[in-house]
């Protein structure tokens, strides 16, 4: 019965095209206004520490909190809005402003009294160096 009743739509109802229509009216319909989480982080790892940038250009260094949980790094923080005058009317308004909350996943512990943060030209840098019970020991082999 259910086919039935769909094939006499016939190709005017598509279940798929009507997901498109959803997922473009919430979301837009180019790359470009697709929802990123802010902000964008790279994580990389050299020799025993490992490197985290964000961009987070319009922050104040003293809005924005860094805590450190096991092997997870938590960017907290808030970028206030331009301030404009009462009569003035937005031609376009695609800067983002607001409260922003990122955890990121870490490749291993940290020490975590030996991080260092630092801001510059908008761009936070987080050198996180391995903790010692992560690093690897060398075993030696000895023979009888």
């Amino acid at each position: 019965m259910l086919w039935s009743d769909l094939e006499r739509f016939g190709s005017f109802w598509d279940p798929w095209q009507e997901f498109e229509r959803m997922r473009r009216s919430l979301f837009g319909d180019g790359w470009a206004s697709t929802v990123v989480e802010f902000p964008a982080v790279n994580v990389w790892v050299r020799d025993d520490n490992a490197v985290v940038t964000t961009e987070i250009p319009g922050v104040e260094p003293k809005s924005v909190d860094i805590s450190i949980t096991g092997k997870s790094l938590t960017l907290r923080g808030s970028r206030e809005p331009e301030e404009g005058q009462e009569e003035d009317i937005y031609h376009r308004r695609e800067r983002w402003y607001g409260q922003f909350s990122k955890i990121i996943d870490l490749p291993f512990s940290v020490e975590v009294n030996k991080v260092e943060a630092r801001f510059k030209n908008g761009v936070l840098y987080l050198e996180l160096p391995r903790a010692e019970a992560e690093k690897p020991k060398k075993i030696s082999v000895k023979s009888e």
